[in-house]
């Protein structure tokens, strides 16, 4: 696939064959890639709405495949959504070809669709959504990093939600 010239709110991932086909709801499991952890969220077409699911761990080898792997035998989904990191001017980084790359292994290994989206500033939008929950009473513990790549993911997966008018 080409690389853009700029960044677009959404692209695909070289579709897999056993790609969903368009038309009733579907379960969408949206990722939020970095170094470190892997931000994972659910939603569907239906309600359009995402909850936070959980933040796999990144090793020295890459991401915990067998973690992944359980999630996606438990949610079945039909479609994925990853996160682009693209640098604030637009630009690609490092963390943006390795994501890519991440998608491009995801549409791989389990024959799913992968759409890829820009997620610029979502980890700081989710951070800042779970510090006022926290301050308002809504959320008692503190917030913890792996709880802010979960809740990056359901913010990458509402962008997805807002930005595809086919959904």
């Amino acid at each position: 696939m080409p690389e853009p010239a700029a960044p677009k709110p959404a692209d695909s991932a070289p579709a897999a064959p056993n790609g969903p086909a368009g038309g009733g709801p579907r379960i969408v499991l949206a990722f939020d890639f970095g170094s470190r952890r892997i931000g994972v969220a659910c939603g569907d077409t239906v309600s359009r709405t995402a909850a936070p699911l959980d933040a796999v761990p990144v090793g020295m080898a890459g991401p915990r495949w067998e973690a992944i792997d359980a999630l996606l035998r438990d949610w079945q989904p039909a479609l994925i959504v990853v996160g682009l990191p693209y640098n604030v001017d637009g630009s690609d980084s490092t963390q943006t070809r390795d994501a890519r790359g991440f998608a491009t292994e995801v549409a791989r290994r389990y024959r799913l669709q992968v759409v890829l989206v820009d997620e610029r500033y979502s980890s700081r939008e989710a951070e800042a959504r779970l510090k006022s929950a926290r301050r308002s009473g809504l959320r008692r513990r503190r917030v913890a990093k792996a709880d802010v790549d979960a809740a990056a993911a359901c913010v990458i997966l509402e962008r997805w939600f807002t930005e595809d008018p086919a959904v």
